[in-house]
């Protein structure tokens, strides 16, 4: 791969769960897509997607969402679309990533963190990504860490992402900027951008306003518990965090660390080592083309039986 974009990026608002998410719409958005970007049908490969919830890339379903009772959600949008279609989680996507161009490229035991409205986690172990028994492996964001009594999206309570996924700590900013802490956010939030509202709480961080770094420092402890569990588990070689969280940089580093000196064993935790991703947002999207080339050799031979 030269990862060269031969595209712009666009974006398109798609609600999983709303009514109007449908697989019909997502392929009239991928046809739309390529419609504009002038690049024949006949001359993608595939396409690859990254979705969040239970999904089986090998069925082609994520059972969490775009559920379809008639053709599994690959087969379904193959058809609409008349291009090869494959799904992996979000986060195992972000971990593909990372192994193939980022971070953990050329580590044999690397457990990549998707910080984002969640908190994924994708496995690389033994230089092979780890998916588990049915491929769902990773769902570090419903680790059971509290008694907080707070509803997960899960069902559950006391996940680790009802203290520490972006959206929580968006949750908290805007609670703060209304009981009128001191903050450069008081005249940002809320906002109905998460995302903007999210790099506003990294910028503000960064540029050192106390309350920010306060809230990512909060997030970065309760996630560093939950590392301290995978070392003790997977005694990994590095850790590595990626997603939109990773835009706020090392700021994550440091309160991670603190809680692995109060938590993990210091021999374990002496031979991991945590970076932060320079993929970004970007590291989804690099993910789900490498899925459509790791799966290139099932087009191929797809085209051929075809022809």
């Amino acid at each position: 791969m030269q990862q060269k974009k031969v595209a712009p990026v666009a974006n398109y608002e798609f609600r999983l769960g709303s009514d109007e998410a449908t697989p019909d719409r997502l392929a009239r958005l991928i046809n739309e897509y390529i419609l504009g970007s002038g690049i024949g049908h006949t001359q993608i490969a595939g396409v690859g997607i990254g979705m969040p919830g239970f999904v089986d890339g090998r069925r082609g379903v994520n059972y969490s969402f775009l559920r379809n009772e008639e053709k599994n959600l690959a087969h379904y949008l193959m058809e609409k679309t008349g291009i090869p279609v494959f799904l992996d989680n979000d986060a195992g996507l972000i971990a593909l990533a990372e192994f193939r161009f980022g971070t953990a490229r050329g580590r044999k035991d690397s457990l990549v963190i998707n910080l984002g409205w969640g908190i994924g986690l994708g496995m690389i172990l033994g230089g092979e990504r780890f998916k588990g028994h049915n491929g769902f492996a990773g769902e570090f964001s419903h680790l059971p860490l509290y008694s907080n009594n707070k509803l997960c999206s899960c069902g559950k309570s006391g996940c680790l992402e009802t203290e520490s996924s972006l959206l929580e700590l968006l949750a908290k900013a805007t609670a703060g900027v209304r009981q009128g802490r001191p903050t450069s956010l008081s005249k940002q939030l809320p906002s109905a951008d998460v995302d903007w509202a999210t790099r506003m709480v990294f910028v503000a961080a960064n540029q050192g306003d106390k309350f920010a770094v306060e809230l990512l420092s909060e997030a970065a402890y309760s996630i560093g518990r939950g590392v301290a569990i995978l070392i003790h588990l997977l005694n990994p070689e590095s850790i590595v965090l990626s997603g939109r969280g990773a835009l706020a940089g090392k700021i994550w580093q440091a309160p991670i660390q603190q809680a692995l000196n109060e938590h993990c064993i210091p021999r374990l935790a002496a031979g991991t080592i945590i970076q932060v991703s320079a993929l970004g947002q970007d590291a989804e999207l690099m993910g789900a083309a490498a899925l459509v080339i790791e799966n290139y050799d099932t087009i191929t031979a797809r085209v051929i039986t075809n022809n």
